[in-house]
């Protein structure tokens, strides 16, 4: 592998550690921290749906700061937005904040992960590219992954005993002074590369190319379609099964100020993460093309999220979780290579953002739905009308591998068979 290329790799993963960490001192208590500020179940995750607004929302227009402004400046942006949240949130909690502001601020978080999505990844695979990479694709998101869940695991379980041993707020705290440290890095070592921004499009005419570049290079594009119109039900369920783990292991393990336990949920998805990541150049060998992995882990996943509802056991609701954490740790890098496989350089960043737009859009309905279900029938009558409203992917995974899309195959080049600049429209 070309040293400039190396590079580039260490760059991403030390991004990725930085991001990771920062981001999960908060994941195994945030749902706590938002029931502890007086929230219900409902408001909980409608506040974390407003999250998903903020997404849907500045999909577009940051996708248009990445195209014109670069994507260094893209990420540093976001990280200095969810800086600014994250204190926001905390602000919020000391005054006991009302439901309007909390979705304000997750709207806020929400922008700030926007002008993640789509341009870092791009950065990654342009610069690949430019630098002469030849290898898969998923060995490189493996490697994130890895990283990626040590980061969590470490920030999960320490937010976690961090908030049993002090207050839910000081996780928060933790996390804002990460951030910070993660602005200084991504200035210093992070640089476009293999790709160049248009800076003399004006505001209007840039969202007009991100708009045309989603639609040819995405909706368009019929197996990349495919897997677009699955994000919702895909990335709306997984918020929620993700942070409805908290109260839910509490509630099985008997001690509602466990926090440490709430972490531990955490913990488990990081180390399945690391599994995962470690393994999926393996796993990708047990198949002939990605849609059939992507389908036996899309049907793997259904199965365990139903019987978290109907086996409401501490023990085995562990078990499962690890279950559900490990398939979607192997399927996602397969599902990115896929997808990268098929969209243009020029156009990766816009694709890939509008993709993580689709998946946020279904969370905005699908949380507080389930929300609104623990209400009234609690989590695990929750967790199985989740699996019932994943399972709806199914045939949009169907309808993909129907393509026959030339990055499908399992044994094919990744970063051979991604179109090149000169065959966008």
């Amino acid at each position: 592998m070309p040293e400039a290329a190396r590079l580039v790799q260490r760059t991403y993963l030390v991004l990725t550690l930085l991001t990771t960490l920062a981001a999960s001192f908060i994941w195994g208590v945030n749902t706590l921290f938002l029931l502890d500020a007086g929230l219900s179940n409902t408001e909980a995750f409608a506040a974390n749906a407003f999250f998903a607004v903020g997404q849907v929302i500045f999909e577009v227009p940051t996708g248009v700061v990445a195209d014109t402004r670069g994507r260094r400046f893209s990420f540093i942006l976001g990280a200095a937005t969810l800086l600014a949240s994250t204190l926001l949130y905390l602000l919020m909690w000391e005054l006991n904040a009302p439901f309007i502001g909390w979705a304000a601020a997750s709207a806020l978080l929400g922008l700030g992960f926007t002008f993640f999505s789509g341009a870092t990844e791009a950065w990654l695979v342009d610069a690949l590219t430019e630098t002469g990479y030849q290898g898969d694709l998923e060995t490189v998101f493996g490697r994130a992954q890895v990283v990626g869940g040590a980061s969590m695991l470490v920030g999960s379980v320490a937010g976690g005993f961090i908030a049993q041993f002090t207050n839910l707020g000081v996780p928060y705290i933790v996390r804002a002074a990460m951030l910070g440290l993660t602005v200084v890095i991504a200035w210093r070592f992070m640089r476009d590369i293999g790709f160049t921004p248009d800076r003399s499009a004006s505001p209007v005419a840039a969202v007009r190319t991100v708009v045309t570049g989603a639609v040819n290079g995405g909706l368009r594009n019929r197996p990349v379609r495919w897997l677009m119109l699955a994000a919702p039900f895909t990335t709306g369920v997984g918020f929620y099964a993700f942070y409805a783990l908290q109260p839910y292991l509490l509630e099985l393990y008997g001690d509602p100020n466990a926090y440490g336990i709430a972490g531990l949920a955490a913990a488990i998805i990081a180390g399945a993460q690391m599994l995962g990541g470690w393994s999926v150049s393996r796993v990708r060998r047990l198949f002939h093309r990605r849609t059939t992995a992507m389908l036996v882990g899309a049907v793997a996943s259904v199965a365990a999220l139903v019987a978290l509802g109907v086996m409401p056991v501490f023990v085995v609701a562990l078990l499962l979780l690890i279950t559900w954490a490990l398939v979607i740790a192997m399927e996602e890098p397969i599902r990115r290579a896929f997808l990268n496989g098929l969209i243009p350089s020029q156009q990766r960043a816009t694709v890939l953002s509008f993709d993580s737009l689709m998946g946020s859009a279904g969370g905005v309905v699908i949380q507080p739905a389930l929300g609104r279900v623990a209400d009234l029938n609690g989590y695990a009558a929750s967790y199985v009308v989740a699996g019932g409203i994943q399972a709806l992917a199914i045939p949009f995974i169907l309808l993909a591998r129907r393509e026959r899309a030339s990055s499908d195959p399992i044994t094919s080049d990744a970063m051979a068979d991604a179109p090149p600049a000169e065959a966008e429209s």
